[in-house]
């Protein structure tokens, strides 16, 4: 998978080309940027440039033995590291086992390199040991850390990585992958629009069942006053569950109000614009970048492990007073 397959990264791919041809690569670096934006072919890209044996410009050949063990999964010298299936957070074990490998030579590439992801789930006490190994990287190894947001990070952490920001891939780029991977341009579409920019989202997508949920979630937004309390509790409800379920849900409404903000500026939302927000024609440019806030400000709360029932009833508030009153 050399960088030629890398899309909507562009200035990101000619960076790290160039790093290589100089030869001044950092010994850790951190890839911000949502699930299934690329992040990680990225990575898995990078790995495979400084270890191919007839590197081109900086890109890696595609074809040579060690480009086939790196695309195939199975390259003896590159680490993945993720929490285990039974867990949440990545263990002082699974780093302690890191750091013992990374001490090791090479079997066969120049370096050994790790893939730690999501960095997210390093907790306070496995942070604090994998200080140690950013501070004194065995060999020349190459960690690097995938991150939906480095400010959850320790700072000791960032400060000892040189960051890179992944920005969501565009809806044509979404649809152009999709289509590629054999799916129907209508099909692609609707899933390129709800997919919020990653590939990952975009192919669990059942289109149909979430247009449809995005749709009831619009209208729950609309209906919501500070005159019926009922209704903010009943929104709330139906917006919380398992967290990865709230964080979601809370996708799709950011989904509806980037629609709206769209369309208030007189630019149609993505290459088909069938579907409709949800929202009150009555809701102005400036009460929808504020719903935006409110919901943006909620869902870093979820992701750093706030109630969620306490932090939506909280936004449902927030945004009863933002929106204006449905008619009776």
């Amino acid at each position: 998978m050399p960088f030629s397959e890398i899309i909507g990264h562009e200035r990101i791919v000619d960076l790290l080309k160039r790093t290589i041809r100089s030869g001044k690569i950092a010994h850790a670096y951190i890839f911000e940027g949502i699930p299934g934006c690329g992040r990680r072919k990225t990575a898995l890209c990078m790995i495979q440039a400084l270890y191919c044996t007839d590197t081109r410009d900086g890109d890696a050949c595609g074809v040579c033995t060690s480009c086939r063990k790196v695309a195939a999964g199975n390259h003896g010298d590159v680490h993945l590291v993720s929490p285990l299936p039974d867990k949440r957070d990545i263990s002082i074990d699974q780093l302690r086992e890191l750091q013992r490998d990374l001490s090791l030579r090479p079997y066969e590439a120049p370096r050994k390199a790790c893939i730690l992801e999501p960095a997210e789930r390093l907790n306070t006490s496995s942070s604090n040991s994998f200080l140690k190994t950013l501070e004194e990287p065995p060999g020349n190894a190459l960690i690097i850390l995938l991150t939906e947001n480095s400010d959850i990070l320790l700072p000791t952490i960032r400060s000892r990585c040189q960051l890179i920001r992944f920005a969501p891939l565009s809806s044509e780029h979404v649809q152009y992958l999709l289509e590629k991977n054999g799916q129907d341009s209508i099909t692609a579409s609707t899933a390129a629009q709800l997919s919020e920019g990653s590939m990952d989202k975009a192919l669990a997508l059942d289109s149909h069942s979430l247009a449809e949920q995005r749709a009831a979630l619009g209208k729950q937004l609309s209906g919501v006053s500070l005159n019926r309390i009922a209704s903010l509790f009943e929104a709330s409800e139906s917006l919380s569950g398992s967290r990865d379920e709230t964080l979601e849900n809370l996708d799709l409404l950011l989904s509806i109000i980037r629609e709206h903000i769209y369309n208030a500026t007189g630019c149609p939302f993505g290459s088909n614009n069938d579907h409709t927000t949800g929202l009150s024609a009555g809701v102005s440019l400036a009460q929808a970048i504020r719903l935006a806030d409110a919901l943006l400000e909620t869902r870093r709360a979820v992701q750093r492990n706030a109630n969620a029932k306490l932090a939506l009833d909280t936004l449902l508030i927030k945004i009863a007073g933002i929106i204006p009153c449905p008619a009776a």
